[in-house]
């Protein structure tokens, strides 16, 4: 990958810093329509739900069980198939309340953008490997539209912590994100049509829906 594309990443540490939370525990759409990133996910979660639930079962058999009862075998299997229910439950319940569908929204919006940066190299590495020339305009604008979408990524994930740490929000977030569309409006329209010009489409859709979501996150009615 090109430096230059390198940069624009939003790592998960940034992230972390960014919205208080581990991205990785965040399950989000891009998670479950990526079927790698789906079987990890899935199988972390077997292997934690399997922990606590064996410490949880243990604790109770030998506390409670074991003392008062004594053995008790088929008791301690429906422990087991209880405890396991309560945790899954227990778990999708904390998900839920723990983490705004909002900030899901733009997490997914982040893998999103990320996915581009991907595509990017991989259009640069095709150009490469056909000894074919790049068009350096039309991957400039690219890599300038990149930045600006970096850019309101980043102040929307600092205004959803925000208000879901009750703090006040400064007046101009909304500007921003107005200024950056614009520019990314005005590089899109100047493009010429080629296949970075399909990454320009795809990077505006992005910020669109990550206005759309600030504006919510400002609404009185917010999530």
């Amino acid at each position: 990958m090109q430096p230059d594309l390198i940069g624009l990443e939003i790592t998960k540490g940034e992230l972390r810093r960014l919205t208080g939370v581990n991205p990785n525990h965040v399950l989000r759409p891009s998670i479950m329509e990526n079927r790698e990133q789906r079987l990890g996910f899935l199988m972390k979660e077997v292997r934690e739900t399997l922990l606590l639930t064996l410490i949880i079962v243990g604790l109770v058999y030998a506390l409670i069980i074991l003392p008062t009862i004594g053995s008790a075998i088929f008791l301690g299997i429906g422990l087991l198939i209880a405890i396991s229910i309560a945790v899954i439950v227990g778990r999708w319940l904390w998900r839920r309340l723990a983490y705004s569908k909002t900030l899901k929204m733009l997490l997914n919006e982040v893998d999103k953008y990320h996915a581009i940066i991907q595509a990017v190299d991989n259009y640069d590495q095709v150009i490469l490997s056909r000894q074919s020339e790049i068009n350096i305009p039309d991957r400039e604008t690219a890599i300038a539209a990149l930045q600006l979408l970096r850019e309101d990524l980043v102040q929307a994930l600092k205004i959803e912590r925000m208000v879901r740490d009750r703090k006040k929000l400064p007046t101009d977030n909304q500007e921003l994100l107005v200024n950056n569309l614009a520019n990314l409006q005005a590089l899109e329209a100047n493009a010429q049509v080629d296949e970075y010009t399909q990454f320009l489409n795809k990077l505006l859709q992005i910020d669109l829906d990550v206005q759309t979501l600030v504006r919510k996150l400002q609404s009185p009615g917010r999530q």
